[in-house]
């Protein structure tokens, strides 16, 4: 991609993102995703009813009257960003290809995140962690993030979530809020590592899809290619059973994903590249506020 392409696609992003974190997302988004814990802020004299353990012995003794430690929310947040860049995200029979769409998701994520004086960060994965961009603040840095979105090319094409929820633990030592962006087309169960980093961090799985995934259109014979092993062959989309086989197919995998992801206690939603990302993402910070 050009260098004027890709200055011209990262501005139309951020006009978009920036409009719908400023107006949408960013109350939305303060409550759904809380601080890491309590700082502390201040002292002050003991009230009726105050905790005994939070008084501050050295302040008492100084006074010669009793004084409490008081905290507030830690407020600021470390969010990651775990991208799904495997060959099966250059995909898209609708208005337009998955990457596209995570891309978007992502950039809203961000500003929302900025908004709110969090810190954001990436990890760029395929089967290998293919590029980490550690968290920062600034528009700067996510202009940059979204820049490496638009033209980053993966050195695999294949997908293992197990990578990128490995990586996140062992990079982020303090408790981080972390967002899956894929379209979990993978071979792997990934639910042990995902139940491992959710203890230590909250992890949020965002599925982005296309239709023609859910379900063939009846068009006779078709050839189709694996994005991710490069594998082709010829199908009868005009088989009524094939296409219900087909349809049963993501079903099945969709109810296993649900149970990874029920199981692991990681909240998630599925949106379609032909949907309102919009209302799937409020819908998901509501979920949590």
């Amino acid at each position: 991609m050009e260098t004027s392409e890709i200055i011209k696609k990262v501005r139309k992003i951020e006009i978009k993102a920036r409009g719908l974190s400023s107006n949408i997302f960013a109350g939305q988004y303060h409550s759904a995703f809380k601080g890491r814990g309590m700082a502390f802020s201040e002292v002050r004299e003991y009230q009726f009813g105050d905790d005994v353990r939070d008084i501050d012995w050295n302040v008492t003794a100084r006074f010669h009257r009793p004084y409490v430690k008081v905290f507030e929310e830690e407020r600021e947040l470390t969010v990651m960003l775990l991208v799904d860049v495997s060959g099966s995200l250059d995909f898209g029979t609708q208005k337009q290809m998955k990457r596209d769409m995570v891309t978007e998701i992502a950039a809203t994520i961000a500003f929302s995140a900025i908004q709110n004086n969090d810190k954001i960060g990436v990890v760029f994965f395929s089967d290998k962690i293919e590029k980490y961009i550690p968290p920062k603040k600034g528009r700067k840095h996510i202009l940059y993030i979204i820049r490496e979105m638009l033209d980053f090319q993966p050195e695999s094409k294949r997908t293992d979530v197990n990578q990128a929820v490995e990586f996140l633990s062992s990079v982020q030592k303090r408790r981080t809020t972390a967002f899956i962006l894929s379209d979990f087309f993978v071979r792997n169960n990934f639910m042990q590592s995902l139940q491992i980093a959710n203890r230590k961090h909250d992890v949020v799985a965002i599925q982005v899809y296309d239709q023609r995934a859910k379900e063939l259109p009846d068009v006779g014979l078709m050839k189709v290619v694996d994005a991710e092993t490069g594998f082709e062959q010829y199908v009868d989309t005009g088989s009524k059973k094939l296409r219900e086989s087909y349809r049963k197919y993501w079903m099945d995998r969709q109810s296993e994903l649900s149970e990874i992801f029920n199981k692991s206690n990681v909240d998630n939603i599925s949106i379609a590249t032909n949907d309102d990302f919009v209302k799937s993402l409020l819908m998901l910070f509501k979920q949590r506020s």
